[in-house]
């Protein structure tokens, strides 16, 4: 089973992954899964139908406009980083929280490193399965290791700027 990393009230834990990821070519097991976009698109509704949390990987070219009318039904929706110098997932989980309002789960998966963990907090990722085998401590640190951020985002902080005028 993966290591994933969840971003609860503010702390950095390990938690045991609920869901099964499944590769189009293997049938879906019993339970909750996490299917491909594509997937998704032609057995989704029926899924859906049996009652499971469903979750959707998305690939750094498929958009997320694609899940925009069924997002308050799914639980989960991963963001794939093949190569950590990737960063369209960033943009994709930003739009997911601002744009949709999306409230569930958004998880990181791939090449993911600790060193991003700041940026994918800061964008609306909660869920992480480190490619790196980095603890929940380890990614607690590399999420705050910046007092100060420069530009508006997802989770709230005021930018140095804004800092600034308050002094």
């Amino acid at each position: 089973m993966p290591l994933l990393i969840k971003l609860v009230d503010g702390q950095m834990v390990q938690v045991e992954d609920a869901f099964t990821a499944v590769a189009d070519d293997q049938p879906v097991p019993p339970g909750d899964v996490i299917i491909s976009l594509g997937r998704f698109q032609t057995e989704g509704e029926a899924l859906l139908g049996e009652g499971r949390a469903l979750g959707v990987r998305l690939e750094p070219a498929e958009e997320v406009e694609a899940l925009a009318y069924d997002l308050p039904r799914l639980a989960v929706v991963v963001l794939a980083f093949p190569k950590y110098r990737d960063g369209r997932a960033y943009t994709s989980a930003r739009l997911l929280r601002e744009r949709f309002g999306f409230t569930g789960e958004v998880r990181a998966a791939g090449e993911v490193l600790r060193e991003q963990a700041g940026f994918m907090v800061r964008t609306g990722f909660d869920a992480f399965e480190p490619a790196d085998g980095a603890s929940p401590a380890d990614w607690a640190r590399a999420a705050s290791r910046y007092r100060h951020v420069y530009q508006r985002s997802t989770d709230g902080r005021a930018p140095a700027f804004v800092e600034r005028q308050g002094t």
